[in-house]
């Protein structure tokens, strides 16, 4: 009788801790802070660098206005890192230079990294405009000129589509 009792307690009391879907939302952070390495893009073949960005940052499109402060901070700070990829020391621009330039094979495949990188860097500009935007912050001049830099180099990335992409070995993370 009492071990029948116990159970049916803690039947009860976990039911209580459960999560209620309510009226109120309960939105969880769901993003996680990453080096580089593990959210960079550019390596391997260019065609397909916009699904590879959202396959990393899987924000949910359809309810911006509730995604969580935290996983904003780790998008900006992920864009930050990935520009500092291209243009920083040890970047795409440095390696492109050493390579002998966009020209050679080496050169080309890491220009093909770069482009994957400005995918990259350009997506998570635009999920945190259209976040703010539907948080109520006016984004719209932001969101428009990201937007035509976005579909410019998605159109790059495409046109290269099953060509070699070469990452940079880049120090850098998510980290707010």
């Amino acid at each position: 009788m009492y071990f029948k009792g116990a159970v049916l307690f803690s039947l009860l009391a976990s039911s209580f801790a459960l999560p209620t879907t309510g009226d109120r939302k309960v939105k969880r952070d769901h993003l996680q802070v990453q080096d580089y390495s593990e959210f960079q893009v550019s390596s391997g073949v260019a065609g397909n660098a916009l699904a590879e960005v959202n396959a990393k940052f899987p924000i949910d499109a359809s309810d911006f206005a509730n995604v969580a402060a935290e996983d904003i901070a780790i998008l900006k700070a992920a864009r930050e890192t990935a520009e500092a990829a291209e243009t920083d020391a040890g970047g795409f621009n440095d390696a492109i230079e050493a390579a002998g330039g966009k020209n050679t094979a080496a050169g080309k495949a890491l220009q093909n990294g770069k482009i994957k990188n400005k995918v990259l860097k350009l997506q998570l500009q635009v999920l945190v405009a259209q976040i703010e935007a539907a948080q109520g912050k006016d984004t719209a001049a932001k969101l428009a000129a990201e937007s035509k830099k976005l579909t410019n180099n998605i159109n790059l990335d495409k046109a290269a589509a099953g060509q070699k992409s070469t990452a940079v070995d880049f120090q850098g993370t998510s980290q707010p």
